[in-house]
Formats: structure tokens, sequence, C-alpha cells
């Protein structure tokens, strides 16, 4: 799920969205921004430090929460066997935590350029579910929410060899603009023939875990 993004794309300051509040316990939530931001190596990089960085695409997504990272350090770490993902706990859970099989869902209501929320025609977030080990949703993601215990809020920063790698992976924006404003960017082929593609698909998501069903 993701908007129309224009061809060009313009660089600014990221300001993220504020930590996700839960609203039921039976649903995720996701929320997502794009914006232009410098890779930086978050390994052992603070909130604040991230928040001065900026220059190159970078996707901005919310969802759900988990387990590995039961407890805050205020700090990025890098996610065991992840690949590179480097997240930030900014609310500690204490559920259970989610593996391979089990069937997470979520409200997703995403931003772009932290002025557009995606709801449907009923004024409604999408409901965005997705069962973890499937090989539907980019890898990163299920990374993030592997780690997590249902309660927490995790903000995660996926490098693009654990993004996307096609346009069929989710979670895909509904929205035709927004496919395009998303595609145009980590796919861009000018931009690619530049040899960016190790920044384009750079992304920073949210994750809130709000409940998991049991395969």
């Amino acid at each position: 799920m993701i908007s129309a993004f224009s061809a060009a794309l313009t660089t600014y300051q990221p300001s993220f969205p504020p930590p996700l509040q839960s609203q039921t316990r039976n649903q995720t939530r996701i929320r997502s921004d794009i914006q232009t931001v410098n890779p930086v190596n978050l390994v052992t990089t603070t909130r604040r430090s991230l928040l001065h960085h900026s220059a190159t695409a970078i996707l901005l997504f919310s969802l759900s929460a988990s387990d590995a990272f039961a407890e805050s350090t205020g700090k990025f770490v890098e996610i065991a066997g992840s690949g590179g993902v480097k997240a930030l706990v900014l609310r500690a859970g204490s559920g259970e935590t989610p593996t391979d099989g089990d069937e997470v869902s979520s409200k997703a209501g995403m931003r772009f350029d932290s002025t557009y929320d995606h709801k449907d025609e009923t004024g409604y977030s999408i409901p965005f579910i997705f069962t973890i080990g499937s090989g539907k949703v980019i890898p990163g993601i299920e990374a993030a929410v592997k780690s997590m215990k249902v309660g927490g809020i995790l903000r995660a920063v996926i490098p693009p060899s654990q993004g996307y790698q096609s346009t069929s992976q989710e979670p895909i924006p509904p929205n035709f603009f927004d496919r395009q404003r998303l595609f145009t960017t980590i796919f861009n082929p000018t931009r690619l023939a530049n040899g960016e593609g190790s920044t384009l698909g750079t992304l920073i998501f949210d994750i809130e875990l709000v409940s998991i069903r049991r395969a």
C-alpha cells in the first residue's frame, strides 16, 4: 500500500510521526511517510542523531510490535540475523512474540511527506494482514516484527537488500499514485544507472504489534 510518487522527490528535513498508540487489542497499525534522508550507520546511532540527517530517498512506515527488543536501549541496534536491519525501541512490549506461520492483523494509515493519510472510502484506515514466513512481505518488516513483543513499538531502518526487490512485495499502496511515487523512487532507472541503488530503497518503519493470531 503506498501512493503516487511524483517522479521528482524534493529533499527536505524528515519529520517523523509521533509514536503510535494502540487502538484495539486485535489489530496492528501501520503508518508510512516517504522522505529524503542521508543513509547513516545506525548500529549505535541515537534517535536524535537520526533526525538530523537528510538527503536520500527513505520510506517511513508504521506496522506492528513484538519481542526480542523487549526493553528500550535508547539507541539503534542491529537485529541478529536480519541482514542489516537496525531498530530503536520506542516502547517495550510485554506480550507474546510472533513466529513463522502466525498471522498479523494491522491497520494501515499511510502518510506521505507528513501531509497525507490514506484511508478507504468509508474513512477508516485500510487493514493490512500478513502471515509471517509467507514471503509476501519485505524481509525487513518480518525481521523487525519477529524481534518484538505484543504491545511494543519499534522504529526499524531497513537497508535496500531487505526492502523492496519487486513491485509485488507487500505492503503495497492501494492508491495508484502512491504506488507510482514509491516505485519511481526505489526503482528509479536514471538514479540506478548513476549507481545510487544502494541508497534508493532504504526504509524506515515505525512498528506497533497489537496482537497475533497463532497458526
